[in-house]
């Protein structure tokens, strides 16, 4: 099994949960769609394929199985009903108002390891319970999830305490005075020439700031294009957050 995180991109919460990683499936639907007339499809018997219309876009899903059993959490919390572990996850699927009054989804990041960072929205979820108590309690989930991917919005845009940081207000590092910045050095994992890193930006991000969604200030302050080729003893600049428009 294997440690899989969601990030809710409104919150900054973070939801950790095990994956089992023979059964995640990826599906991609393309922007096409029958060519409708006001009567219906347009079709005919000469026809070997019904016409289509190239609407663009198109839709990606990605299908997780999701373990969850309250044997498997740490030895200093007691947890009885294992729905109280899924309940933060099921609740992604459920509207939350927005500022336009209609209920929607949140938009929530899959972590996985170094390969997967995928903002989605729940779709659906499906929860299969198991080994229930003489009460009815029970103890473990299967929860499967389907999760559409969403692009990259200003929600996924570093934001200071106030909501307006915008990716064009981070500085270099010629903006900023030496005595001002702040370095971090990555731990890493393994030896010699194998040495990765095992910190993620947003990681670091969380432990400087107090908001994960600042790693792409790290990530351009220190021109990092891919954040997922950092590796271990890299000194990163961290800025203060008065030198990114945060206010006290």
């Amino acid at each position: 099994m294997e440690r899989v995180a969601f990030l809710v991109e409104e919150t900054d919460e973070r939801i950790a949960c095990l994956l089992n990683p023979d059964s995640v499936v990826v599906r991609r639907l393309a922007g096409v769609r029958p060519r409708q007339s006001s009567s219906g499809p347009l079709t005919g018997a000469a026809l070997k394929d019904d016409p289509l219309l190239y609407t663009g876009g198109g839709m990606t899903e990605i299908l997780l199985d999701l373990l969850f059993d309250v044997s498997l959490v740490a030895p200093n919390v007691t947890i009885e009903d294992v729905r109280d572990l899924t309940e933060p996850l099921t609740k992604l699927a459920e509207g939350a108002k927005g500022d336009d009054g209609y209920g929607r989804p949140p938009v929530v990041r899959l972590v996985w390891g170094k390969a997967w960072n995928v903002p989605g929205v729940v779709a659906a979820v499906a929860e299969r319970l198991e080994y229930f108590t003489s009460g009815g309690v029970p103890r473990r989930s299967w929860l499967r999830m389907r999760l559409l991917r969403v692009g990259e919005t200003s929600q996924a845009e570093p934001q200071d305490r106030d909501g307006d940081l915008v990716i064009s207000d981070i500085p270099d590092e010629t903006d900023v005075p030496p005595d001002d910045l702040r370095f971090y050095q990555l731990k890493g994992t393994g030896g010699g020439e194998e040495l990765s890193s095992s910190e993620r930006l947003d990681e670091v991000a969380a432990s400087h700031y107090g908001d994960p969604a600042w790693w792409r200030v790290i990530a351009t302050f220190n021109g990092i294009h891919n954040p997922w080729e950092i590796s271990a003893g890299q000194v990163l600049m961290i800025p203060p957050d008065s030198a990114v428009g945060a206010k006290a």
